[in-house]
This record gives structure tokens, sequence and C-alpha cells, in this order.
């Protein structure tokens, strides 16, 4: 299944190029990354997306191929950008572990802004085709098992630990799934 790239292309020139937050979101549009840029949120969120960061780590905390949805918060005093990350970053973490690893510190307490632009970066087929436990539980199992290599071989950490346990909160959610979609055949159980 190949990624459409002329779809995501032309997806990603409705995302601004102002500075601001983002926040990627995966297949089920629940959020695993509340980031921000000060060089532009459409250039950030396409260094993403082609897993062009400098940093291993953040390479390694986030898999490019469950994101389908971008959010955008752009915010024009470049002052209100970390407040704001924080404030979002606080927010989604509680419904849904975050792929974050860092922490920011807890925001004052503040309204939490809604996205001014949505964008679906994957189409509707490709999201339909890797929504399927049969394709998420095994590429989640292997990005859960490369970010532990890396934490036991590279770099014992809090921000790993952290992304380590989000990873493992989203293959045991897909784990269940697949487990729950096992069919029973009239001679499970019996004695060969």
């Amino acid at each position: 299944m190949a990624t459409d790239f002329a779809f995501r292309k032309k997806a990603m020139k409705e995302l601004p190029t102002s500075t601001g937050v983002y926040i990627l979101c995966d297949l089920d549009e629940v959020p695993i990354y509340v980031g921000q840029s000060k060089d532009g949120i459409r250039s950030r969120v396409s260094r993403h997306l082609t897993s062009a960061r400098s940093d291993i780590i953040a390479n390694l905390q986030i898999d490019v191929w469950e994101i389908a949805y971008v959010w955008a918060y752009p915010i024009a005093d470049v002052q209100d950008i970390t407040p704001t990350e924080n404030r979002l970053y606080h927010h989604f973490n509680k419904k849904s572990k975050l792929m974050n690893g860092t922490v920011p510190r807890t925001p004052e307490k503040a309204p939490i802004p809604k996205a001014s632009v949505k964008v679906q970066v994957m189409s509707d087929k490709e999201i339909a085709e890797r929504k399927t436990p049969e394709q998420r539980l095994p590429r989640q199992a292997n990005h859960y098992a490369q970010i532990v290599g890396h934490f036991l071989a590279v770099k014992n950490s809090t921000q790993i630990a952290g992304a380590m346990d989000a990873h493992f909160q989203r293959l045991n959610k897909y784990h269940s799934l697949l487990v729950k979609s096992a069919v029973s055949y009239s001679d499970d159980g019996a004695e060969s």
C-alpha cells in the first residue's frame, strides 16, 4: 500500500506558512503529537511527514505511516506560541498519550483554542486500508521495538520513555482489536 504523494502534496498547500502550533493526528483523527513552528507550520509538518527532522529521537517518536490529519493554529505573536503549545499538549495528552516525549510545563488556565485549519493529508482510500488491526498492530509492534531498542542501546531518557509509553498504549489498543476479531472454529479447544 503505497503513499499517495500527489494527494499529500496538494493537501499540504492548505496548511498555513505562518508561525504557530500544529497537531499531528492519526488515522482515527486522534492527536498523537503537538508541536510548534517559528519558521512556518507547513514546512515543519512537511519535515515530519518525510522524516527529514535532524533529531533521530524525533524521527523515532512518531510513525509517519499513521499521520492522516494535521490541525493548525497560526499565531502571529511568537511569544504566544509556547503557551499555546503547552495548553494543547496538556489538554490532548489527558485524552490519549502523546508521542512528544518531553512534557511541557503545566500552563496557566486559559481556554483551549480551536484549530483554524484542519487538513486531511492522506486519501480516504489509504486511511481505510491502513486502519485495520491487521495492518496497524504489526506496524506498531515494529515501531515500539525500534524505540525500545534505542532506549536500551543509545539513550535511556525520560523523553524516550514517555514516547515508549504512548506507543505501548497504542500497541495494546491494536492488540485488543485484533484479538476481538478472532474467529471461532468448531474444533477450537478440541484435543488432537
